[in-house]
């Protein structure tokens, strides 16, 4: 059976326009056409757009969709497989956050104090105090540690959740920039960069673009900073140091 644009649009819950846009970056182009040009999709092709639903769901970036997508080794089934896997540790990992803010709730309406361990617990293997010797050590005589210290120090775990979707939030703007193909000088790029330097001025401490070069500069120079952002996306650690110092140039 052939399906309009329309029809497939009102079936999947997008847009025309967002299939036209899938059609034109290769990622899901329809399989026949009428006598007048019309785009006429089948079976399959709604199979491949259910497919592009999930993956995007799930946070994947159209290019590397496609890139799954194409490998021939991949069957339906295997994506199917996949998506089941990631969207059963997604929904684990909200049960856990659900009991967490629960938690805190509770906490916060009994007026009860979290512990250090309380407030991270929700991030799972995270130590919040792993590099606080080091950090110390570092900028403990600085006003930038000062008042870092400050402000962590009056922060419940809410606070401490709102910071993580915060974070998670700029994150993925980060991936799908990196995605586009813009370069690191990009504007779309330096928007990001100020997005992170603001994200610290918000949360931490005041941080000017001299300060924030300097941390551009750790991430790629300090292998712990460096895994931390890869792990967001290969090659992010590299990037976000160029649109960060881009950005300190540009608005400075």
């Amino acid at each position: 059976m052939a399906y309009t644009v329309g029809q497939v649009a009102r079936l999947a819950g997008v847009t025309v326009r967002t299939l036209h846009h899938y059609d034109e970056i290769g990622l899901l182009s329809p399989s026949g056409r009428s006598g007048a040009g019309y785009r006429r999709y089948d079976d399959a092709d709604l199979e491949r757009l259910q497919h592009v639903r999930y993956y995007r769901e799930l946070g994947f970036p159209l290019e590397e969709i496609a890139t799954i997508l194409g490998d021939p080794a991949s069957g339906p089934s295997a994506h199917l497989r996949r998506q089941h896997e990631l969207l059963t540790e997604r929904i684990k990992r909200l049960q856990e956050m659900v009991a967490a803010v629960e938690f805190a709730m509770e906490a916060s309406k009994l007026n009860i104090p979290l512990t250090p361990q309380e407030r991270f617990e929700v991030f799972g293997d995270f130590d919040p105090d792993a590099h606080a010797e080091e950090a110390e050590q570092r900028w403990g005589g600085t006003d930038a540690y000062r008042e870092s210290n400050r402000r962590v120090a009056h922060y419940t775990k809410d606070d401490w959740l709102r910071n993580k979707a915060e974070n998670e939030d700029w994150s993925r703007r980060l991936v799908e920039v990196i995605a586009s193909g813009a370069p690191a000088d990009s504007p779309a790029a330096m928007d990001v960069a100020e997005e992170h330097r603001q994200l610290i001025s918000r949360w931490f401490y005041e941080c000017s673009y001299e300060i924030h070069t300097g941390l551009a500069d750790m991430y790629v120079a300090d292998e712990r900073f460096t895994a931390y952002f890869e792990r967001i996306r290969p090659g992010a650690a590299a990037y976000l140091s160029e649109a960060i110092h881009a950005n300190a140039i540009t608005r400075a």
